[in-house]
């Protein structure tokens, strides 16, 4: 089991990074919140525990990579990133405003931290195969990992993405999907349902691991195991969209919309009143 200690911090850190993502979605009055709170324990995780990474040197060459492949999550990341020390928190409040460094998806060119610019679908986490292959190619030893939306595998091209990745054994490559269960038009059942996805993902190859994706201690032993597997390793995180929030919990019309004054009132009270329980 993980140190209370670690884990503690790790969740306290979480609802920071929720508390980023009400506030930089209502400021720009756009954005994703759904899709961005589901993932947030993931790349708080990855970000706080895991991976080699050094805020005052982003570019530094033996880092490990991470693309966020559902780039429309892009609040989370930039809250992730901003309580990770790349650059001060109070730029969150800036989202999608003109002359923003923080626009509706990441962008590699102007945010530090930032290792791939996302955001049409299944475009990332063939990015992300490259960046594993090149690894591979010149003997580096770090690590690359993606994040995917379970609709965005709806994609063929994450699929080519995937065979090729097998083929090449890319044991340094490490892809989570947001299995939220819910999408811009509604639930990934109603749409076009990849389900079984483990299933998918072992037919092309892959080491597959399900997981809670709100719960450290599975994410964490996830994460040591995708360390021992040569070859590829997909870990589908069961997810809610919009947690942390009553509200936008298991709710679609969620996936891209922005609280308006009152409703972002209540979101932050409640993960204020979270992050007070947690000490």
């Amino acid at each position: 089991m993980m140190d209370a200690a670690l884990k503690q911090s790790l969740m306290k850190t979480a609802t920071q990074v929720r508390i980023g993502i009400i506030k930089g979605v209502h400021s720009a009055k756009a954005g994703h919140p759904g899709g961005s709170l589901s993932c947030a324990d993931i790349l708080t995780y990855l970000y706080f525990a895991h991976m080699n990474i050094d805020p005052k040197n982003p570019k530094k060459p033996d880092r490990d990579r991470l693309v966020l492949s559902k780039g429309h999550a892009a609040p989370a990341l930039y809250s992730v990133l901003a309580q990770r020390g790349y650059f001060d928190p109070e730029l969150l409040l800036t989202l999608r405003k003109q002359g923003s460094i923080l626009q509706g998806h990441p962008d590699m060119k102007h945010i530090p931290g930032v290792d791939m610019s996302s955001g049409s679908l299944g475009q990332g986490i063939s990015c992300a195969v490259g960046m594993a292959l090149s690894a591979k190619h010149f003997g580096d030893d770090y690590k690359v990992y993606t994040i995917l939306g379970d609709g965005e595998i709806e994609e063929g091209q994450v699929w080519e993405a995937a065979m090729f990745a097998a083929n090449k054994g890319l044991s340094n490559l490490t892809a989570f999907v947001d299995y939220n269960g819910l999408q811009i038009d509604g639930s990934i059942e109603e749409v076009n349902s990849a389900a079984p996805i483990d299933k998918k993902f072992e037919a092309f190859n892959w080491h597959t691991i399900v997981i809670d994706g709100h719960d450290f201690d599975q994410i964490e032993v996830a994460l040591k195991e995708a360390e021992t597997i040569d070859k590829p390793v997909a870990i589908i995180a069961k997810t809610t969209k919009g947690k942390g929030v009553s509200y936008m919990e298991n709710a679609v019309n969620w996936h891209g919309a922005a609280p308006n004054d009152e409703l972002a009132a209540q979101a932050l009270s409640e993960l204020n009143e979270a992050l007070e329980k947690l000490g």
